[in-house]
């Protein structure tokens, strides 16, 4: 999935993933970062009639862009497989997986989706994400739609 380019350009990254290799790395340093810090998390997207894996949904603590610097905020993603899209495996994952981490008091979530991906920006909103409108997204390079929920308004 990470090695198709029609993924990862909404991921920041023009760049795919090349082998077996760089996935095993990136699963690792994402485990890293999860015994680091329990809210930087990211879990497989499967499909319970077929066990197919469908993609992954994740929480990010979010560094500023330019800086490499790790900052306070905490992102909320989803990344399906292309032939997994449009029945509902990423907002069905994302709000589970931010069911969890409010309960655990996470106290709040942010989404940047890029410009011109109109099918995350429908997820954001199935969600109940209160839109903040359209400009430099802070985390990444480019224009984004911006998004956040705060753990009062999710628990409510």
């Amino acid at each position: 999935m990470l090695g198709r380019p029609e993924v990862v350009r909404w991921l920041g990254s023009p760049v795919p993933m090349v082998d077996l290799d760089a996935a095993r790395e990136w699963i690792g340093s994402k485990r890293r970062r999860e015994e680091a810090d329990p809210f930087d998390l990211a879990r497989a997207v499967v499909v319970r009639d077929s066990g197919v894996v469908a993609g992954t949904v994740s929480l990010s603590r979010c560094h500023r862009h330019g800086t490499g610097k790790f900052v306070g905020e905490y992102e909320v993603g989803w990344t399906l497989h292309p032939d997994s899209t449009g029945h509902g495996y990423a907002t069905e994952a994302a709000l589970a997986l931010l069911d969890d981490v409010f309960a655990r008091g996470l106290p709040e979530a942010w989404c940047g989706v890029f410009v011109g991906n109109d099918a995350s920006c429908r997820v954001a909103e199935r969600l109940g994400l209160r839109a903040l409108g359209v400009g430099p997204d802070p985390w990444w390079d480019g224009e984004s739609h911006l998004y956040k929920v705060t753990r009062d308004q999710w628990l409510r």
